[in-house]
């Protein structure tokens, strides 16, 4: 049996081939993954630890800074030879053009004493007193900024000049995160970011330090609330903190990696369940001369086998290269790419044996069907190409499982549920499954009937080649509806989120202009240097604070009635020395328009009690609907520590647009750390993640839509073999080549309609119901369908089964008619 099943896999190797190219593409986006992680890992052992070469100990903030006195004690420890504190914060270049430098820019605190320093400088030195700051090489070229010359910084306040004495080199580490990176001595630093301290000291000791005691002295002079690492737990954490984006990224790639996965163990079982269908009477010859259903199984088992084993070897050299691929590009970010890639035995080892076990588990049950044909049976010409229908109890249970699940979906939405949306997803896909032999032969002819008044016959003979085999068309179909579901439920979600945000800001953001901070809050005095050019009308910012159990945020007189609607009272009688409350607030106190509240030892007179408004709480412990809104002046007084995150501008009356962006643009010269953006480019900007997410979302499930394709040109390909003669006789009585081409295409083509229809209803209808369930919880999204994106998805199949069914066309049309007509 061995040595026929090797001869059959070299006889029928034509047959194998778009098969194994699934396991191929499958294996090969596991091993690329696996392989890229590798790389990722190594990048980020190498990060690990760059800036404490150095270090023999630290001290950290576990929740408040590390203020600049624990430095001092830290650094009269007996065994300390040098201690500095160290931060992380943002700021802001100004450029040598009188415009800030784009891109986040990371700023440090860079230790004084040598004895600490772990910075490769490029030329120049490090700072070494106030007033001083190092850059990234790569931004002083850009900007042709001269060593010795002054560079304006800015951070929490307006930018102000330091010398510039060198430049460093921070790609491919921790400092490198696509922008800038700024240098200062620590009490600059501090004055630049606003932070009360440092978040961590570095210390190196003096040599024949006992490390065990010295750990002891240096916890007692910090005091409570900070922690002694010694040099091994900071390399070791740094790894960890290293690693742990490196899996991350990892697992999110595995998993679009599984469902490509999936997808080929579904184009798998397909073709072996129509080739052992093409070996009936071969098969029934072996009984006959003795082979027993055991010997048949297990060929057929080793069959696969094989065929995994090679294809999953094709895959794990394929995924090296497309890891390669990955990596020359990252290599370009600031991702932790290592210095080259390997093979490691493990990631080859787990990827075969991936691609065997698939191969081989997706070929059990057809090699086991395969078995139960009556041999005498199988050698009568009739029952060489018999269709076995679905069983009664599978359809029963399909239409049970696809109706729970369409139930699921509409639960979600009520009970508020988001287990209940992936539930009723993968349950009404189960159901498509199970229920497939009938409901796509129904659709199919359903998607046929303007094929067969538009084409006529030929469109007539292909629904019926179609459809002559349920359990096959609906195997070829299953594959497509997983990937192109996913694509269609994340194209409609990012769609229908994109709308929501774009609503909120609609309702929200009524003014022409925003200034928001870059990854920042805004910097102290622009809301008052804005306010105070009189081309400006409104300058309002954002700003909230918690006090006695309840929210207090800062709102303008001429813009709380966008988002506020009154229940009591008058908004327009809002002004100094008054509050509006929300009616939840109200409530719960037991106040009413005139009474008198007090926040924060001062008394204000309630003017209304309103409803509406969102946005975050400032704190998690504050009861919904439990706030009160303040003039800007007033919350400025009451709060003077707090800043908004964002500001919105309308001009003066009478002032043009161009003047006023003008006059906000002289102002935002002096603070390189804070975006102008008009309503359109807010939107863009938050709406921006979506779209990149949404971009490489369908990138990574693309290969399983792929996969899903090969899968219907494998079936139309072993269809053709499998009506070599009946082909034949058609045309002998007339069926032209063109004719040939056109009812084999419009097989391939409803196969992939039917199974894109099929995804687009189940993708569709998960976003609907999450979409309606984040309604639910408070939020303003409703489905939005994009019709364009969708029909595109639909004619990329379409398209995609014409160019699928070339070669079976090719390969059935490549034989003599009376050759054909003699095939046994």
């Amino acid at each position: 049996m061995l040595g026929l099943t090797l001869r059959s896999l070299r006889a029928e190797a034509l047959r194998r081939l778009l098969s194994t190219l699934a396991v191929v593409l499958g294996v090969a986006f596991i091993a690329g993954t696996l392989i890229l992680n590798d790389a990722l890992t190594d990048g980020a052992y190498e990060r690990a630890g760059t800036f404490d070469r150095h270090t023999d100990a630290g001290v950290y903030a576990e929740k408040e800074t590390l203020s600049p006195a624990t430095v001092d004690r830290v650094r009269a420890v007996d065994g300390v030879a040098a201690a500095d504190g160290e931060l992380i914060g943002t700021g802001g270049i100004v450029g040598s053009d009188g415009r800030p430098v784009l891109g986040y820019a990371v700023l440090a605190a860079v230790p004084t004493d040598p004895a600490l320093r772990s910075y490769d400088v490029v030329a120049g030195r490090l700072p070494d007193r106030p007033g001083e700051v190092v850059l990234d090489a790569p931004t002083v070229a850009r900007e042709e900024f001269t060593i010795g010359a002054p560079v304006r910084i800015g951070g929490v306040a307006a930018a102000r000049p330091y010398t510039l004495v060198g430049t460093v080199d921070v790609a491919h580490t921790t400092r490198d995160v696509g922008g800038p990176f700024i240098g200062m001595v620590g009490s600059d630093a501090l004055a630049v970011t606003g932070m009360q301290g440092y978040g961590r000291i570095m210390v190196a000791t003096r040599p024949g330090t006992d490390a065990a005691a010295l750990t002891g002295r240096l916890a007692a002079a910090a005091g409570p609330g900070a922690a002694v690492k010694t040099r091994q737990q900071i390399l070791d954490d740094a790894v960890e903190d290293a690693v742990r984006d490196a899996r991350q990224f990892t697992m999110a790639l595995l998993t679009f990696a599984a469902v490509a996965v999936v997808v080929a163990g579904f184009v798998i079982a397909n073709t072996f369940a129509i080739v052992l269908a093409q070996r009936t009477r071969q098969t029934a010859l072996l009984r006959v001369v003795g082979a027993t259903r055991r010997q048949v199984f297990l060929a057929a088992v080793l069959e696969s086998a094989v065929v995994g084993l090679v294809a999953s070897a094709l895959g794990v050299l394929l995924g090296a290269g497309l890891a390669a691929g990955l990596a020359a590009l990252l290599s370009r970010t600031t991702a932790p790419i290592g210095a080259g890639i390997t093979l490691a035995p493990g990631t080859v080892l787990v990827s075969v044996l991936l691609g065997v076990l698939l191969t081989v588990g997706a070929s059990l049950l057809p090699a086991w069907h395969g078995t139960r044909v009556a041999p005498v049976a199988a050698l009568t010409d009739a029952d060489v190409h018999q269709t076995r229908r679905a069983g009664r109890l599978r359809l029963a249970a399909g239409a049970l499982v696809l109706a729970a699940g369409i139930a699921a979906l509409f639960g979600a939405v009520v009970a508020g549920q988001v287990v209940l949306v992936a539930l009723g997803g993968m349950l009404a896909f189960l159901g498509i499954v199970l229920f497939g032999p009938v409901l796509v032969p129904a659709l199919a002819r359903v998607v046929g009937w303007p094929l067969r008044r538009l084409i006529g016959a030929t469109a007539e003979l292909a629904v019926a080649n179609a459809v002559r085999n349920p359990r096959r068309i609906a195997g070829t179909t299953t594959a497509l509806v997983i990937g192109i579901g996913l694509v269609s439920a994340f194209v409609v979600g990012a769609h229908s989120t994109k709308a929501g945000i774009e609503r909120t800001v609609d309702a929200q953001i009524g003014v022409d202009y925003v200034v928001t901070g870059v990854g920042a809050d805004l910097p102290w005095g622009i809301a008052a240097e804005l306010a105070a050019r009189p081309e400006l009308g409104v300058v309002h910012e954002e700003r909230a604070a918690v006090t006695d159990d309840f929210e207090v945020r800062a709102a303008h007189p001429a813009l709380v009635g966008r988002t506020l609607t009154v229940t009591a009272g008058d908004l327009n009688r809002f002004g100094p020395g008054t509050v509006l409350v929300h009616r939840e607030l109200a409530a719960a106190r037991g106040w009413a328009v005139g009474d008198s509240v007090t926040v924060k030892s001062r008394t204000l007179r309630v003017v209304a009690v309103v409803d509406g408004g969102t946005g975050p709480a400032p704190s998690a412990g504050v009861p919904a609907g439990h706030r009160l809104y303040l003039t800007d002046a007033d919350f400025s007084a009451l709060f003077p520590a707090e800043r908004g995150y964002l500001a919105e501008i309308d001009p003066a009356d009478g002032v043009t647009a161009g003047r006023a962006r003008a006059a906000i643009e002289s102002v935002l010269t002096r603070y390189p750390t804070v975006n102008l953006l008009d309503q359109a480019a807010y939107k863009k900007m938050l709406t921006g993640t979506v779209d990149m997410a949404l971009a490489l979302v369908t990138a990574l499930l693309g290969l399983a839509v792929v996969i899903a394709l090969v899968g219907v040109a494998n079936t139309l390909s072993l269809s053709v073999l499998e009506r070599t003669r009946e082909n034949a006789v058609l045309r002998a009585v007339g069926l032209t080549r063109g004719r040939m081409r056109v009812m084999l295409a419009v097989e391939a083509v409803l196969m992939a309609v039917v199974g894109a229809l099929l995804g687009l209803g189940l993708g569709t209808g998960v976003s609907a119901a999450a979409m309606a369930l984040l309604t639910r919880l408070g939020g303003d999204f409703h489905v939005v369908l994009p019709f364009g994106q969708l029909a595109l998805i639909l004619g990329v199949a379409a398209v995609a089964a014409l160019l699928a069914s070339v070669l079976p066309a090719r390969r059935a049309l490549a034989r003599p008619v009376v050759e054909a007509l003699a095939d046994l």
